[in-house]
Parts: structure tokens; C-alpha cells; sequence
């Protein structure tokens, strides 16, 4: 069996021995060297050219961050990023992840050794997704930091006319998915119909997320709360550590959010949010589901479909990890399968239709 060989790359002497031993555990990985700064890591894969990295946020001569933008442009491979539970570390994943990072792993600020035991699991999964993870080299603006700040620079033409409220749009999302989401949102209009929205993520992370989508989106963004009502123009994303899917109140869709128990495995889950669409919008619904490990909502998925809603799902060339999508068409869930750049003006050009329909009944 050939490994997966791996580099860790991190400040900690306690880290990077812990993530040393928890990969050699594994009959499937192996790791080849570790480095305490990204100098050091930069020689390291030059000469071992290693299948994926887990590389630490905060490192001394050079942040993680900026190794990584240079990684990226330069040499670009599998990256796990080990990231700190705090609302910096939030932003700062995020940051990585836009950069290319695969996905990444929050550790404890206290008890790191017990902590990163009991995320031994998670450590080698993530790896091992990683190993197989399309990766594409970072576009100039992105390793440079550049950021579209103007609003007039990003600004999405409103939809042809008036959208019914009852219209709802459910995105299901995991690994490579917070960029996938941005490419999404960021090209759908102000007046689009209301958005929920299930991408995995921890607790702590979903509201930094959501802020950063805020920013970059016509639509206004933000992390669901139990009992809001969906309204059009706004995006709702699922709280990390919490289930969420939607009910409704007379004519209104509501949020629900509560501590159910973990579906497929996660916590939020897609299957949940898309059985409450299926269920609650049927055929006023469009279903999306993006790139992500596993085949959580792809049941759910077909269940939307049956009761009347119309679903896009990414390809499997613009995928970083093509198991959710693929799920998804293999349980007939899909009506169209598309690069990612081209769903959401596939979406809007069926919502202009949808909207001349209803015109035509006024």
C-alpha cells in the first residue's frame, strides 16, 4: 500500500510531535518530517515532496498565512490548516481556506495534548480527504490579499420584475465549500428569494463566516437564529454544532435551530435542512448542493426533487472533493450538474423565468 506522506509544520514541540504520532498510528500515512517555521518547511518540501502538509496558523519569521499564499502560487499541494478556537483563528482560517487551504482543524487553547488526542480521528480523515482533494493554484488577488471593497465593483443586477416570497434557495456544502458558497452568494442579486444554508463547520466559526460572506455579498448574510423569519435578500447559515432546518408560520418560512442530534455524522447536517425544504417548500424551492466529502443530503436531495424543487449540483471537475455532488446524482437528485461559476446565472435565468410566469398571472 503506497502512503499518504506527510509534512507538519508547526511552532509547538508538543503539536508537531502529537501529529507525528497520531498520522504514524495510521497504516495508510506516514510522516516524513516535521518543521518548527515555514523556512525550514520550504527546504523540507523541496527535497521530500510531501502528499499533504498540516500547517500551523501562527509560526514565528513567517506566519502560516503568508507560507501559504507563497505555497499556493508557487508549489501548490494538499494543506491542512491547524487552527485555534478563537474568533481571530475564525478569520484567519478563512483566510487560508480562500488561499487554497483543503480544510482544517481547530485545537483546544488549553489542554492541546488531550485535546488533539480526542481529535486524533478527525486529524487523519481530514488528511486523508486532503490526499485526494483537487487543488489549484491561487489566483494573483487571492495570494496577494487583494479584497473587492468598491460595492460598486461587485454590485449584482436585481432580478427582471418581482419574485414570488415563497421562492427559498437550500445550499449544502462541506470540504472546499466556504469558497464555493462565496462564489455562489456573491453573484446572486439583492432581491434574490430567501437562502439557508448548511456547510460543515465547527462551533465558533459559522459566525466569522457568515460576517465575511456579509461583506462580499449584495444579499445580506448571517448566522441563522432559532425562530427568525427567511426572508428574501438574506442568507441564512447553519450554526456550527447545531442543527438547523426551516418550518413554517402561515405564509412565512421560520429558522429553526436546536441541538438534535448528529446526522450522517454532522452536526449541522445537510439532510436535515434539505428534508425541512422538501418538506415545508417543495416545488418553491431550488436545491443546491456544492463540493464536500461523504454523501450527507444527497437523500434529501432526491426527496426535494420528488416533492417538486429543481437542483443544481457542482461538477466534478470544479469540485475540490467531488463526494457530496456526486452522491447526490447518483440518488437522480440533480436536474442540472454544472461548473461552479455557472450555477448561480443558471439560477438566476430560472428565476427571471419563474418571474415572468408570475407576471403573466397579475
Amino acid at each position: 500500500m503506497k502512503k499518504t506522506r506527510v509534512i507538519v509544520v508547526d511552532d509547538s514541540a508538543l503539536v508537531r510531535s502529537l501529529l507525528a504520532e497520531i498520522i504514524n498510528r495510521q497504516k495508510d500515512m506516514e510522516c516524513i518530517g516535521t518543521a518548527n517555521d515555514p523556512l525550514i518547511a520550504r527546504e523540507m518540501i523541496r527535497e521530500m515532496s510531501p502528499d499533504v502538509i498540516t500547517l500551523d496558523v501562527e509560526m514565528p519569521k513567517m506566519d502560516g498565512i503568508e507560507f501559504l499564499g507563497r505555497l499556493m502560487r508557487l508549489r501548490p499541494m494538499p494543506v491542512v490548516m491547524i487552527s485555534t478556537l478563537t474568533e481571530q483563528g475564525a478569520e484567519v482560517t478563512l483566510r487560508a481556506l480562500e488561499l487554497g487551504a483543503v480544510d482544517f482543524v481547530a485545537k483546544p487553547r488549553i489542554g492541546v495534548a488531550g485535546g488533539l488526542s480526542e481529535l486524533a480521528q478527525e486529524i487523519v480523515e481530514k488528511i486523508r480527504v486532503a490526499a485526494v482533494a483537487h487543488v489549484r493554484r491561487a489566483p494573483p488577488a487571492a495570494a496577494t490579499g487583494a479584497k473587492p471593497t468598491d460595492a460598486a465593483q461587485r454590485h449584482v443586477p436585481n432580478l427582471l420584475g418581482r419574485i414570488s416570497t415563497e421562492k427559498l434557495i437550500a445550499i449544502g456544502a462541506s470540504t472546499g465549500g466556504t469558497e464555493a458558497v462565496r462564489e455562489v452568494l456573491t453573484k446572486l442579486p439583492a432581491d434574490s428569494p430567501g437562502i439557508v444554508i448548511t456547510q460543515h463547520m465547527p462551533p465558533g466559526f459559522t459566525k466569522s463566516f457568515a460576517a465575511r460572506l456579509d461583506s462580499l455579498c449584495d444579499i445580506a448574510v448571517k448566522e441563522a437564529q432559532d425562530g427568525e423569519r427567511i426572508l428574501p435578500g438574506h442568507a441564512y447559515i447553519a450554526p456550527g454544532g447545531k442543527q438547523f432546518h426551516i418550518n413554517r408560520s402561515g405564509a412565512n418560512y421560520v429558522a429553526v435551530v436546536d441541538d438534535g442530534e448528529p446526522v450522517n455524522r454532522h452536526k449541522p447536517s445537510v439532510e436535515v435542512l434539505f428534508n425541512s425544504v422538501a418538506q415545508f417548500a417543495g416545488r418553491n424551492a431550488y436545491g443546491i448542493m456544492l463540493t464536500g466529502m461523504g454523501g450527507d443530503g444527497a437523500q434529501a436531495m432526491r426527496e426535494m426533487k420528488d416533492k417538486g424543487s429543481y437542483n443544481y449540483v457542482q461538477d466534478e471537475a470544479s469540485c475540490i472533493v467531488f463526494g457530496m455532488p456526486r452522491e447526490a446524482i447518483a440518488h437522480g437528485a440533480a436536474d442540472e450538474v454544472l461548473p461552479l461559476t455557472q450555477i448561480a446565472p443558471a439560477l438566476i435565468a430560472r428565476l427571471n423565468s419563474a418571474t415572468d410566469r408570475l407576471h403573466s398571472r397579475i
